[in-house]
């Protein structure tokens, strides 16, 4: 039987214009222009371009469609959209402007009816679920808000009910952003996304913590993954997407050439 082959996904976190990263969603450095990297990551062979507006949601702002177009009609690979994104009107213009799927978040946490009502009107295939997750007193908790740390807040939702929830609502896809380890490059958190993996049928994305080509090879053989996603390896060339998809296959996964 042949395996579906993983993903590597480049992940833009924008902000005022210009794609940052930080340590744990703290500290965040400029890390360049949104559309170069794009362009950049589409020609090295990227599966995904995943672009997270992060100041959005605190701000009540979401994405400017006319921009949105512009990046959409040089990619000619999947692109993924968030931020600020509350309402079905909005989530259907992303689509309308170029994005193939929108990835939900803080909106979702605060009515989580708007999982069921976007995939009614748009199909699974389009609803991405995005979960901030973080371990507090031995439980994995979600959390929103989290484009800026002075506004990030811990939610009462557990995070392995609030992704089966979410499935059972009609996301199509989980992406699971590991807060702990996000930007600090020791690797994707194993332990947490194989648990996640043993919950789910749809598609799960493993997101914080890569910092080499290594650790995209242990994420999919320790938790079977479908993809997984990353951003400051890419943006600061500790490895490219051509490097990790060698290493990745080198290893026994299929992966698209």
């Amino acid at each position: 039987m042949l395996l579906p082959s993983k993903r590597i996904i480049a992940c833009l976190d924008v902000k005022d214009g210009r794609v940052v990263k930080g340590v744990r969603f703290e500290g965040h450095t400029d890390a360049g222009d949104p559309v170069d990297l794009a362009l950049r990551y589409r020609d090295e062979g990227a599966d995904e371009i995943v672009i997270y507006y992060i100041a959005a949601s605190v701000q009540q702002r979401t994405i400017d469609y006319a921009w949105l177009a512009r990046v959409a009609r040089q990619m000619d690979v999947p692109l993924c959209v968030a931020g600020g994104i509350r309402t079905i009107e909005q989530a259907i213009a992303c689509l309308e402007h170029g994005a193939d799927k929108v990835s939900i978040n803080s909106p979702a946490l605060e009515r989580p009816e708007f999982i069921d009502e976007f995939a009614d009107v748009a199909g699974s295939q389009c609803v991405v679920l995005g979960v901030d997750s973080r371990a507090v007193d031995g439980e994995w908790m979600t959390h929103q808000y989290t484009g800026d740390a002075s506004t990030m807040r811990r939610t009462p939702r557990k995070t392995l009910d609030w992704i089966v929830e979410a499935q059972r609502r009609g996301a199509g896809e989980i992406v699971l952003n590991c807060m702990d380890r996000d930007g600090t490059r020791d690797g994707y958190d194993v332990e947490q996304l194989a648990a996640a993996r043993k919950l789910l049928t749809i598609p799960l994305i493993a997101s914080g913590g890569a910092g080499a080509a290594r650790h995209f090879v242990d994420i999919f053989r320790g938790a079977d993954v479908s993809g997984a996603l990353a951003a400051s390896i890419f943006h600061f060339r500790k490895a490219s997407v051509g490097e990790v998809k060698t290493a990745v296959s080198e290893a026994g996964f299929e992966v698209r050439s």
